[in-house]
């Protein structure tokens, strides 16, 4: 099965991904690739954090311990390992071993209205290091916090206007260091500087998740309503697939599309919820 166009064309890996016997993943709400191409299924059940190799072997599991409720997941260039747990009002940081690091936000406490945490989504980094964690489906803000989890600001409130959210979904920085926020209950990815202060918008998207970025500065957007989309920087639509319907077919979504995220090879990996055990690989062609 070949989707996309053009400079991206990927073959969809049927079949891809194995797990030990036994093992019932649920709802995968993240994916990220490290610098070795191992693939991070970030779930819902009792093995939240499963490593795979490219070709979709098992490989380790890490957090049967410690992580909750999986949402989303960052790998930054030192493969240190970001888990942000929603019910858990949490952000965990993992080194490159699955050692755990740091804990950002009291585990199993649900903060006051607007301090976080209260039900946060995903995590960033700038250029010098400072952390952003968007506070999604409670407190519709972003917590700028210093790389050792010092909170240096928060912005953000429920609304429809600049700056404003319905559901801040995640967060990326890009190669200018603008924030790129999934405001996803107002189908838009809104920018921002460092500071807080908006930016811009793009509108050409429905319910956006989640952004990759890639080496090359190609946008990534897995989008609630079964699609993915491609933009370069300047927000020109490069790919786009999906037929916004629930379809258990090679390359469509049964569920709806949570994560996303690139390897060396330009392959894509995106992960469904509102399904069980649901990664695709798709293989781009050259």
């Amino acid at each position: 099965m070949i989707v996309g166009q053009g400079d991206f064309t990927f073959e969809v890996a049927q079949g891809w991904g194995s797990y030990p016997d036994g093992w019932k993943l649920g709802w995968v709400a993240g994916v990220a690739v490290d610098s070795k191409d191992r693939v991070y299924v970030y779930n819902r059940s009792e093995h939240p954090l499963v490593l795979l190799d490219s070709d979709g072997n098992f490989v380790e599991s890490w957090g049967e311990d410690v992580l909750v409720d999986a949402h989303g997941i960052l790998i930054d260039e030192q493969d240190r390992v970001f888990c942000v747990e929603r019910e858990a009002h949490c952000m965990r940081q993992f080194n490159s071993s699955g050692e755990l690091e740091m804990t950002v936000g009291t585990p199993g406490e649900r903060a006051e209205v607007g301090e976080p945490f209260r039900q946060p989504t995903d995590i960033a980094f700038d250029s010098k290091g400072d952390m952003y964690i968007c506070d999604g489906y409670e407190n519709e803000r972003i917590h700028k916090y210093t790389a050792s989890g010092e909170r240096i600001k928060s912005w953000g409130s429920k609304g429809t206007g600049p700056g404003e959210f319905d559901i801040p979904h995640n967060i990326r920085v890009d190669p200018d260091d603008r924030l790129m926020v999934c405001d996803r209950g107002n189908n838009r990815i809104q920018f921002f500087d460092t500071e807080g202060n908006y930016l811009s918008e793009w509108n050409d998207v429905v319910q956006p998740d989640t952004i990759h970025i890639d080496e090359d500065g190609i946008v990534y957007v897995a989008e609630l309503e079964q699609r993915v989309s491609i933009f370069n920087l300047e927000g020109e639509l490069l790919c786009r697939w999906g037929k916004g319907e629930r379809l258990d077919e090679p390359g469509e979504f049964l569920g709806c599309p949570h994560g996303i995220w690139t390897d060396s090879n330009g392959d894509l990996y995106v992960s469904e919820v509102q399904t069980d055990q649901r990664v695709q690989k798709f293989v781009r062609r050259r």
